[in-house]
């Protein structure tokens, strides 16, 4: 039997102590939480993507009664940015999250759908894309998509 050790690498930092670019594209994010449409969770979601040509994008997530038709804020930040600019590589992305009046203490992580999403326009562009998890209390971030979805399924999963 052989044992792999698979670590993700998280900086914490407090909002204050991240460079004006990240705490730029983070209120981006919080921004968007007031436009989501979240119903049936009230559970709101603000996404803001940066391109390396310095374009934002931001978005917030939409429910629908048939929950799996809805989208995440993530997707729908990440799909305008590629279908805007499909050329661009993505720089940055942040993500933040409000219920019941307040955002959360703590970040939150994208959903399994969404890390898939992410990585592949990692994969796609070659680049690695920072990662922004705002929370009141800190924010996380991660280097690159692919600490957050470690064992993935990518186009080399497709070889024969």
């Amino acid at each position: 039997m052989i044992k792999k050790t698979i670590e993700t690498n998280v900086s914490i930092y407090n909002f204050e102590e991240l460079d004006e670019s990240q705490k730029r594209l983070i209120n981006k994010a919080k921004e968007q939480v007031n436009k989501a449409y979240a119903p049936y969770s009230e559970f709101h979601v603000g996404a803001a993507v940066e391109l390396e040509n310095g374009e934002i994008f931001a978005a917030s997530n939409q429910e629908n009664s048939a929950y799996p038709s809805g989208l995440c804020a993530e997707r729908v930040a990440m799909f305008f940015a590629n279908a805007q600019y499909p050329d661009i590589p993505v720089r940055m992305l942040a993500i933040a999250a409000l219920t019941s009046g307040s955002f959360l203490a703590e970040p939150i992580t994208p959903c399994g759908s969404c890390r898939q999403v992410l990585l592949e326009t990692e994969m796609r562009f070659e680049k690695n894309i920072k990662v922004l998890l705002y929370g009141t209390n800190h924010v996380f971030e991660i280097d690159n998509v692919k600490q957050l979805l470690t064992l993935c399924f990518e186009k080399n999963s497709l070889n024969r």
